[in-house]
């Protein structure tokens, strides 16, 4: 048996396997309403035999959106349209779901990437993002709006409202996103954070506001929801002051005293200065830490492609859990494909049965219902 397709159990959530279907914004949203668009797309990977199916980085304020275009989860038509398509979802796959729950901070009123991706001005039906503080992410946009500590207690409840909404959709986890230089993460790094309150200048400050929210989020949930974090193990900056890996080790320790379930590790997003050596399994090192400096559970994300790749992650030690995005897109099936080359087995709906993996070298199921 595989050690990727061994389960995996998160606070009362039980996970079939350890593949994880990564949160993947899809800028198809209509103020903040999933559409048809949402139905079709979540539906396809739900079917694909992941362990865990995150739903997209999703705003909890109207302003806290990346782009105009993105899911919402702020009011109640925001809830209705998420749970007609979580009904689909529910009905059709065994699937546990997730979802990301964040803020874009000074990120937002951005243009969807095929649009070209930059900030939209306000006249021209963008808004005024917030921030930390007024520092704009590139130094040719204006900056954003500095927000004051009454703010900040505005958007933790907004954190929490949606987190209640998380638990009437009936879903199984929820991850705070503080990663990819979004509102968290800005408080966290001192390249966008130069406040001089409580809540900026030495470590303990910058990662009193993302604690705050964790800890309002955690004590708003049931205790058998799972919560994790994703968080930006590092800026890639060493020009400056920034965001480093030994850093998110004390803030993920921190987490883990919250009641952390896991992290997810991902890094970068906070400066257009950053030097990011990409290349396969790029960010799984910093998981790797993580892992043994925290002992949380750990999810390894960025470029992991084939089934060897992810399977060495996790029998060597890495990890436990991996994260697909493009991989999954590009083979909504992927985790069929990996049990099959890796003798490991896959839940599916009865429908496809005779199409699921059968073990190693044998691609397809042998069962034929009793047809005749």
């Amino acid at each position: 048996m595989s050690e990727l397709f061994d389960p995996i159990k998160l606070r009362n959530v039980a996970l079939a396997n350890r593949i994880v279907i990564s949160p993947m914004c899809q800028y198809s949203a209509v103020d903040g309403n999933a559409t048809s668009w949402h139905m079709a797309h979540l539906s396809s990977l739900a079917l694909g035999g992941a362990g865990l199916l995150c739903i997209e980085a999703t705003a909890v304020t109207a302003e806290g959106r990346i782009t105009p275009g993105c899911l919402g989860l702020w009011n109640d038509d925001n809830e209705a349209a998420l749970a007609a398509v979580v009904k689909v979802l529910r009905a059709t796959s065994g699937i546990r779901l997730a979802i990301q729950l964040g803020h874009a901070g000074r990120k937002g009123s951005s243009a969807a990437p095929w649009d070209g991706g930059q900030l939209i001005a306000q006249d021209k039906g963008g808004w005024l993002p917030v921030a930390p503080s007024a520092l704009a992410h590139k130094h040719s946009e204006p900056p954003p709006r500095a927000l004051t500590v009454e703010d900040l207690a505005g958007i933790k409840k907004a954190f929490v409202d949606a987190a209640r909404r998380a638990v009437r959709l009936g879903l199984d986890a929820i991850e705070l996103h503080a990663a990819h230089g979004y509102l968290l993460h800005q408080f966290l790094s001192p390249i966008s954070n130069q406040r001089s309150d409580e809540y900026g200048g030495i470590l303990e400050n910058r990662m009193r506001f993302p604690l705050e929210v964790f800890q309002d989020v955690r004590a708003a949930i049931p205790d058998g929801m799972a919560l994790g974090i994703r968080v930006s193990a590092t800026d890639w900056v060493d020009s400056v002051p920034s965001w480093t890996l030994d850093q998110t080790v004390e803030f993920a320790l921190r987490v883990k005293q919250l009641g952390a379930d896991w992290i997810d590790v991902s890094s970068g997003g906070v400066s257009p200065e950053q030097q990011i050596p990409v290349g396969p399994g790029y960010q799984v090192p910093l998981a790797e830490t993580l892992k043994r400096e925290v002992g949380l559970p750990t999810i390894a994300v960025g470029l992991i492609t084939s089934a060897q790749q992810a399977q060495d992650i996790i029998t060597q030690g890495k990890a436990d859990m991996v994260a697909l995005g493009r991989a999954a897109l590009y083979d909504p099936r992927w985790a069929w494909h990996a049990a099959a080359e890796l003798g490991g087995q896959v839940q599916g709906p009865s429908q496809y049965w005779r199409a699921l993996p059968a073990g190693k070298n044998r691609v397809f199921g042998e069962t034929s219902f009793g047809m005749r």
